[in-house]
C-alpha cells in the first residue's frame, strides 16, 4: 500500500512538472502593425496622411518619423522603402499584438515553430515565417502614450489584413490549431460553394486575417496589390466617402455592397496596394455562410458626423 501511495505521488508530481514546463499560449489581441512597401519615402505620405488622415507618430515606433503612421495607440502602418523589390509583395509583414512576447515565443518553439530572436527596443517583438512563407510576428507594446489624431482621420480602427494563400490546410493548422484563430466568415465570388476568401479571427479580439485564395501564381502587380491588403473599419461608409473627398481624394470607385453583406470602398495607394474601408457590421445577409465571429467596432473618438466640405468660394 505504501509503495502504491508513493507511486501516485510520483505520477502527480510528474504531471505537475510536465504542465509547468509546457508553456500555454498567451492572448492574441489583434493586429498591432502592418508593414507596407512603397517605392519612395515621400509620395505615399500624401495618400496616407492627407487623404486617409493618418498622423505620423513618434510613439515607440519601429520605423523613423514620418513613416510610422498611427491608426490608434495599439495599431500602426509602417511605410518601408525596400532596398530591392520583394517579389511583388508590397505587404511584407503583419505583427499581431500579444499579452506576452516571451511566452508566445516559448509556446511556438515548444511546438516546433522556428522563431527569430526577441527584439526589445522600442517594443518587444519577434518574427517568423508561417507555413505559406508569409512574414508575421508578435509585438508587445512598451510604454505607449495616447497619440493625438487629426479631425480628418477617416478610420481609427484596422479590422483585418489579407494576403494570398496557396496552402489553406497548412495555414489552418498553424493559425487555427496552433494559434487558436477561429472562423469568422468564408465565401466566394460566385454561388458555387467555392471559397475565395476565408476570414480567421484572432482568439482574444475581433480583428481577423483574410486568406485570399485561388490567385494565379503568375498574377500581375495590380492583382497582388488587390489581394495583399488592409481593411479599415468605419461605422458608415457614406460618411467615410465624404470625408475622403473632403481630404482631397479623387474618387475612382463608389461604395459597394460586399459579398459578406457589408458596405465597402476600395482605394489604392501610389504603388497599387489596396486600402479597403469596410463597415463594422453587415447591412444585408451575407452570401455563402453566416458571420459567426464577434463584430469589431470603432474606438472612442471615431468620426461619426459628416465632415464639413471645403469651401468653393
Amino acid at each position: 500500500m505504501k509503495s502504491l501511495f508513493l507511486a501516485l505521488i510520483f505520477l502527480l508530481s510528474a504531471n505537475s512538472a510536465f504542465s509547468d514546463d509546457t508553456p500555454g499560449r498567451p492572448a492574441i489581441l489583434g493586429i498591432g502593425s502592418v508593414d507596407i512597401d512603397v517605392s519612395d519615402a515621400h509620395t505615399p505620405l500624401n495618400f496616407y496622411v492627407r487623404q486617409l488622415g493618418l498622423a505620423p507618430s513618434t510613439n515607440a515606433c519601429e520605423v523613423p518619423f514620418p513613416n510610422c503612421l498611427s491608426v490608434n495607440a495599439h495599431q500602426r502602418i509602417n511605410l518601408l522603402v525596400p532596398i530591392t523589390p520583394r517579389d511583388g509583395n508590397y505587404m511584407p509583414e503583419i505583427l499581431f499584438e500579444t499579452s506576452s512576447v516571451a511566452q508566445m515565443r516559448n509556446y511556438l518553439t515548444s511546438r516546433g515553430v522556428a522563431c527569430d530572436k526577441i527584439q526589445t527596443s522600442p517594443n518587444f517583438r519577434f518574427s517568423l515565417l508561417d507555413p505559406d512563407g508569409h512574414h508575421i510576428g508578435f509585438i508587445q507594446f512598451a510604454g505607449l502614450r495616447p497619440d493625438s489624431h487629426p479631425e480628418n482621420q477617416v478610420s481609427n480602427r484596422l479590422i483585418h489584413a489579407g494576403f494570398i494563400v496557396r496552402n489553406r490546410a497548412a495555414e489552418d493548422h498553424f493559425y487555427k490549431d496552433i494559434l487558436g484563430f477561429h472562423l469568422y466568415w468564408h465565401g466566394g465570388m460566385k454561388d458555387d460553394g467555392v471559397d475565395d476568401w476565408v476570414a480567421m479571427q484572432v482568439p482574444d479580439g475581433t480583428d481577423w486575417l483574410e486568406y485570399m485564395l485561388n490567385v494565379s501564381a503568375s498574377a500581375d502587380q495590380h492583382t497582388r496589390g488587390v489581394m495583399n491588403h488592409i481593411s479599415l473599419g468605419v461605422s458608415d461608409i457614406q460618411i467615410a466617402y465624404k470625408q475622403l473627398v473632403a481630404n482631397s481624394w479623387k474618387p475612382t470607385e463608389e461604395p459597394k455592397m460586399g459579398r459578406d453583406g457589408k458596405w465597402q470602398l476600395n482605394l489604392y495607394d501610389p504603388d497599387e496596394t489596396r486600402i479597403e474601408f469596410m463597415e463594422f457590421t453587415p447591412k444585408e445577409k451575407p452570401c455563402c455562410s453566416p458571420i459567426v465571429g464577434s463584430a469589431p467596432g470603432p474606438i472612442a473618438g471615431a468620426q461619426t458626423k459628416p465632415p464639413a466640405m471645403p469651401s468653393t468660394r
